[in-house]
This record gives structure tokens, C-alpha cells and sequence, in this order.
């Protein structure tokens, strides 16, 4: 838990008890997940809470909110140094049509786009979909 006080303490954020369990949750899950996760997850806390949470962890840069195509938000912790940069930051996600799950591919990094002039790029989401590794049997 020292880890992820120091953490978010780096990042602007108090480290309360409500605040740790939600990121080791995101950190324990290998796929991005929803409010409606966390809520089953933490079913005594409430929603508002929770909410502000995530909302909080957005803000300053510890999660990624993640638009898979499914019409649900979904939620992924960033990569440390993280700072959302467009060019620097963004990569590709994977949203498997078997499983439904969606995962970050960090190692693949959105490329540069240069766009013509007078157009600026505010954010960029890049979702694949497909079936994944698991699903696959590879």
C-alpha cells in the first residue's frame, strides 16, 4: 500500500482509505473496467463516492477513461509518468467481441497524425476489436 500512497500523493491526490482500494482494484485487473465493476466491488460504499473517485484519478492523470464502442465508460489505470499527452501517451485498446473485455496495449503507441491546418487534435481514441488471446487459445 506504501506504493500506491506514494503514487498518488505524486500525482495530487490525499490517499484515503476509499481512494487505496480503488486503485489496488484497478491495479489487480488486467482489463479496463466500468463504474458499474467498481460499484459491484465495493457494493457497501457509495456510488457518489466512487464516482468522484474516478473522476478524481482522471483528472490527475492515474486512470484513462476508455470509450470501447459499447456505450459503456471503462476505466484503466495509466502507466507511471503518464500524463495523458497526445503525442506522447496515447496507445491502442483492444475490445474483444467474444468476452466483451477491453484491454490496453501500452507497447503500441498511437502514431503522430499531421493534420491539415487550422485542425487540432484535442484527444484520440484508437479501440481494435476482435477476439483476444484468451478467447483465441493462443
Amino acid at each position: 500500500m506504501k506504493k500506491i500512497e506514494q503514487r498518488l500523493t505524486e500525482n495530487g491526490v490525499r490517499p484515503t482509505a476509499m481512494r487505496l482500494l480503488i486503485y489496488k482494484y484497478l491495479a489487480e485487473k488486467e482489463v479496463a473496467i466500468s463504474l458499474t465493476d467498481i460499484e459491484a466491488a465495493f457494493a457497501k460504499a457509495e456510488r457518489t463516492t466512487l464516482y468522484r473517485t474516478l473522476r478524481t484519478f482522471e483528472e490527475k492523470k492515474i486512470v484513462h477513461q476508455i470509450d470501447d464502442g459499447t456505450g459503456i465508460q471503462k476505466y484503466a489505470l495509466c502507466e507511471p509518468g503518464c500524463d495523458c499527452n497526445l503525442e506522447q501517451d496515447l496507445h491502442l485498446h483492444f475490445h474483444c467481441n467474444n468476452c466483451d473485455e477491453t484491454v490496453c496495449l501500452t507497447e503500441h503507441k498511437i502514431p503522430h497524425i499531421n493534420l491539415p491546418e487550422g485542425f487540432v487534435a484535442e484527444d484520440a481514441n484508437l479501440v481494435l476489436k476482435g477476439i483476444c488471446d484468451k478467447c483465441s487459445g493462443q
